[in-house]
């Protein structure tokens, strides 16, 4: 695609540009062993495309060469996913045009706060994230406890420690002061959107405790660690189900150790073969996940935000 006088714009995606979104997002990454989701999951963003999701292309000459997708999160929180631009198509202006359309259209809808999320190795990723408006806030790990069902370590080693997963608001309070809190900036995994993060709430914990599973490890002294289980699925990209944990925070050592053998147990108990489990990418929490002897992701992942409050 050449520039010179080319005719670019930006409008609302429909199933006919799955053929070319497919073509230029095939091979995202050459030069690393990750497979780029959009192709598989472009028909079903279109589809359920409504008042809280909006997929948007760019064209050039009428042809689809970016893709970039919005989605509201909460009353005021959006987040930008599956930002792509075609390789001959680069320089062209797409990306800024992509999110600027994205952030009109969640603006509009009231949202104050538009966020993403690009793996750290990503480097073309952060530059344009950064230079379409997003600014860093925080970054986080995933950490892989193995499901267990026989997962005893918070009962034996720990036996002053008592894990209840019918106390939301005790798990809301310890999250309130918890390091955790403050490294993450307040950002869990979102409920109902894979793969984003929102502001957790009283209300979202709560309604973890009614259709998945919270966790609050106390002691005498009070609470000394929280976790919530987001959602659990089977995965069409590798075949294994999946069980998701929107944060874990923890005090010390011995209750990360009483905090993971629940999510163990738990994750066993729906059946999942893999965990992901969102931890802040601190120092203290990933010496901790792995003096406790989890299995920790190999690099972490970054959070960028923009400030909607001026369109």
């Amino acid at each position: 695609m050449g520039d010179e006088g080319a005719d670019l714009a930006v409008r609302q995606a429909g199933p006919d540009d799955h053929e070319a979104v497919a073509e230029f997002t095939e091979d995202s990454w050459p030069d690393r062993e990750v497979s780029d989701y959009l192709p598989r999951v472009f028909p079903e963003w279109v589809e359920s495309d409504g008042p809280d999701q909006r997929t948007f292309v760019a064209t050039v000459d009428g042809t689809p060469a970016g893709v970039c997708q919005g989605v509201l999160l909460s009353d005021h929180e959006a987040w930008a996913q599956g930002m792509r631009v075609a390789p001959d198509a680069r320089g062209l202006g797409l990306a800024h045009r992509l999110t600027d359309a994205v952030f009109d259209w969640a603006a509009d809808r009231g949202a104050t706060v538009c966020r993403n999320l690009v793996f750290s190795w990503n480097v073309q990723g952060l530059g344009t994230s950064r230079g379409v408006g997003f600014e860093p806030v925080t970054e986080f790990r995933w950490v892989h406890p193995e499901p267990d069902a026989d997962a005893d370590a918070g009962a034996e080693a720990e036996p002053d420690h008592v894990v209840a997963d019918d106390r939301p608001d005790a798990a809301w309070s310890y999250w309130q002061r918890s390091d955790a809190n403050r490294a993450l900036r307040g950002l869990t995994l979102a409920p109902d959107e894979s793969w984003a993060v929102r502001e957790l709430t009283r209300d979202v914990l709560r309604r973890a405790a009614d259709e998945t599973r919270v966790f609050a490890v106390s002691t005498d002294e009070g609470t000394r660690a929280m976790a919530y289980r987001a959602r659990d699925y089977d995965s069409a990209e590798s075949g294994e189900r999946i069980a998701e944990y929107g944060v874990a925070a923890w005090a010390n050592h011995p209750a990360a150790r009483s905090l993971f053998a629940a999510i163990a147990r738990d994750a066993a108990a729906v059946d999942a073969d893999r965990t992901r489990v969102l931890i802040p990418e601190t120092a203290r929490a990933v010496s901790d996940a792995a003096a406790v002897g989890v299995e920790i992701g190999e690099e972490p992942d970054f959070v960028l935000e923009a400030d909607l409050t001026g369109r």
